[in-house]
């Protein structure tokens, strides 16, 4: 039986390569493309060693609709898609507002655009839990049903023009696409085999690659920002979710898609764990898990960064049947299992 095609753009980064890796275990066929802006070819290898499969892949920007409509038009087969294909630093997207607003809105602009072109299709988006803003208490853990705060970044903000673009799309009562917009927590670990796995380029915008390299010395210290935020140890809360575990969403959400008959549709899904960690919890839990001491200090309160979020995950746990269940000790074993291959320690 010929495997169904998925179009995963920007499928040589971070969450996109740990996702392929799950389609191909789902019997599913990934086309990956990817400007390779924020990723490598040498991803590639490291599917291949997991998979044993050499990944359809095509060096390609999605912001570039004459590529992404030349695509479709070579492969007819591709009728599911998701779309990762975005930048995603908080504190990047501050200090670089029009670049994010134009990759992040143009990127998927052109994927629905060209989706439509193509008949009945269907579209599973990479959002994120910064479309909550900054949740008021009585709203935490958040549901999808919690109200949108403004957003504190121009990257969630560019999250929330998204979700509107698709929403939009679905209330004109034409369109041939079905869609699931998922709403991230805070990805983090690598493959247990450590052949894919978190490589930021430059410093590290994210806790745990800062942490892994900091165990590794390649920075003299971890920067803690902030310990007077209104939680109990005073640094940051959020929910930490194995990407592996993310990864499997991503397949469960093309299953529901490719079930659906009817047109026109589109549904939320929060993925996260549904228990708050602080920054200094989680760096004493990779501590702990890896028997290593990382230095660290308090810094100053970065811009754009939430006091406190995690997710009410009910809704993925029951409608997709998916449920973020990896023990905390093995994520941070995975992470420092990766750092160390990649740095031949």
């Amino acid at each position: 039986m010929e495997r169904v095609k998925v179009l995963v753009t920007g499928g040589a980064g971070y969450i996109g390569s740990h996702t392929v890796v799950e389609l191909y275990a789902a019997g599913y066929q990934p086309v990956i493309v990817d400007n390779l802006s924020n990723s490598s070819l040498d991803v590639l290898e490291g599917i291949e060693k997991i998979t044993g499969v050499s990944p359809l892949f095509e060096k390609l920007d999605c912001t570039d609709i004459d590529a992404m409509r030349n695509l479709f038009q070579r492969d007819k087969g591709i009728r599911h898609a998701i779309h990762f294909a975005a930048y995603k630093a908080v504190g990047e997207s501050v200090e670089h507002p029009l670049i994010y607003y134009r990759n992040n809105l143009v990127s998927l602009l052109n994927l629905v655009e060209v989706m439509e072109e193509q008949g009945p299709s269907s579209i599973v988006f990479s959002s994120s839990c910064t479309v909550y803003g900054q949740p008021d208490p009585e709203f935490l853990p958040v549901s999808e049903d919690a109200p949108l705060q403004p957003a504190q970044s121009p990257y969630g903000k560019t999250k929330q023009m998204c979700e509107s673009i698709l929403e939009d799309t679905i209330k004109s009562g034409n369109s041939k696409l079905n869609m699931i917009s998922l709403r991230y927590f805070n990805p983090v670990g690598a493959h247990p085999s450590a052949h894919i796995g978190e490589l930021p380029r430059g410093v590290p915008q994210n806790l745990l690659p800062f942490v892994t390299q900091t165990a590794a010395g390649l920075r003299k210290e971890l920067s803690v920002f902030g310990n007077d935020y209104n939680t109990p140890d005073g640094s940051c809360i959020r929910d930490y979710i194995y990407v592996c575990d993310l990864a499997k969403a991503h397949v469960a959400a093309i299953d529901r898609l490719q079930s659906m008959h009817e047109r026109g549709t589109l549904e939320y899904f929060n993925l996260g764990t549904g228990r708050g960690l602080s920054v200094l919890e989680v760096l004493d839990e990779f501590m702990k898990a890896n028997s290593l001491e990382v230095p660290f200090k308090i810094a100053p309160r970065r811009k754009g960064d939430i006091e406190q979020v995690w997710a009410d995950p009910s809704k993925a746990n029951q409608v997709l049947g998916w449920k973020a269940d990896t023990p905390l000790d093995q994520i941070m074993k995975s992470a420092w299992r990766w750092e160390k291959r990649i740095r031949n320690l």
